[in-house]
């Protein structure tokens, strides 16, 4: 099977994913896991808990929640509805794990997040909200995700021999799935809506497989089955940006991960992005990423 253009991208971008907090709450606590450059999120698994956040009113959670965060909006998880202090979540950590007094309702929580390895800059997020909540009550359009949650739940719980690859492998398909529900719900706009789209998604699929062809605007339009003009417009309405820039900063993108990663010379590595001159390639290479083909290989 071939890969499709998300997973081109996803795997480029090394798509990360843990979950290092699995734990019941009780009494009155906060967490706050904002800040740390990731995408975190975190499933209610049993009870409820209040999510804060900055100049929003609290919203109450309940099990069978799931809220994400893609770019790392500053927020709080607590038992109370009033905002909770940075002592009160200090203290929360600080007895992570710990037998205590407290007594009240229990709230089960499982805290993760996602990250790119790769740390080139791509928009695959821009399109998202800043906070995602998904009722994974809802078993009709919800349904494979919840199953997936249960599994993760599974693994964690029962910790057999390999649980901490089999739950981040999972976490990684959770990542897709969270994707897919939001395109689902009309997203319109965006490097993830273009992926989706039934014509631009077949280009950027050929551009991600073959980004050492000699692209043109003519050829991808042809592909697509559109003219040039309405290709050019509808792949800019989609993306923000032309169809010759986003395979520029593809190729680039390939580039700098063959640089960091590879002994291959700059040439071969030049060809292979679809430029037939090393000097064209240092000089676009430059121009898209701010350094030098040396300058990247020398850092990695």
């Amino acid at each position: 099977m071939k890969d499709d253009a998300l997973s081109q991208i996803l795997k480029w971008l090394r798509l990360n994913a843990e979950i290092y907090v699995h734990a019941d709450f009780q009494g009155c606590w906060a967490v706050d896991t904002s800040g740390q450059r990731h995408v975190p999120f975190h499933l209610i698994n049993s009870g409820r808990s209040w999510l804060h956040l900055p100049g929003k009113e609290p919203q109450l959670l309940s099990a069978g929640d799931l809220v994400i965060f893609p770019r790392d909006a500053q927020h709080f998880l607590s038992s109370e509805e009033e905002t909770p202090s940075i002592e009160l979540v200090d203290e929360t950590l600080e007895q992570l794990g710990q037998p205590g007094n407290e007594t009240g309702p229990v709230t089960g929580l499982t805290c993760g997040y996602f990250e790119f390895e790769n740390k080139a800059a791509w928009p695959l997020l821009d399109s998202l909200p800043d906070v995602i909540v998904l009722e994974l009550s809802d078993t009709s359009r919800m349904g494979n995700t919840r199953t997936l949650l249960h599994l993760i739940i599974a693994e964690l719980e029962e910790n057999d021999p390999g649980t901490r690859v089999a739950v981040n492998h999972l976490t990684h398909a959770l990542f897709i799935h969270i994707l897919r529900s939001q395109i689902s719900k009309g997203i319109d706009q965006g490097v993830l809506a273009a992926l989706f789209h039934p014509r631009i998604g077949q280009i950027l699929n050929q551009i991600h497989s073959h980004p050492e062809q000699d692209w043109t605007l003519d050829s991808m339009a042809r592909q697509a089955g559109m003219s040039r003009t309405a290709f050019s417009e509808q792949f800019r309405e989609l993306t923000g940006q032309t169809a010759m820039r986003y395979l520029s900063e593809w190729r680039m993108l390939q580039a700098a991960e063959l640089l960091r990663t590879t002994e291959q010379p700059i040439i071969s590595i030049a060809e292979q992005c679809g430029y037939h001159s090393e000097i064209a390639f240092r000089k676009a290479f430059k121009s898209i990423t701010g350094e030098t083909p040396g300058a990247v290989r020398k850092k990695a």
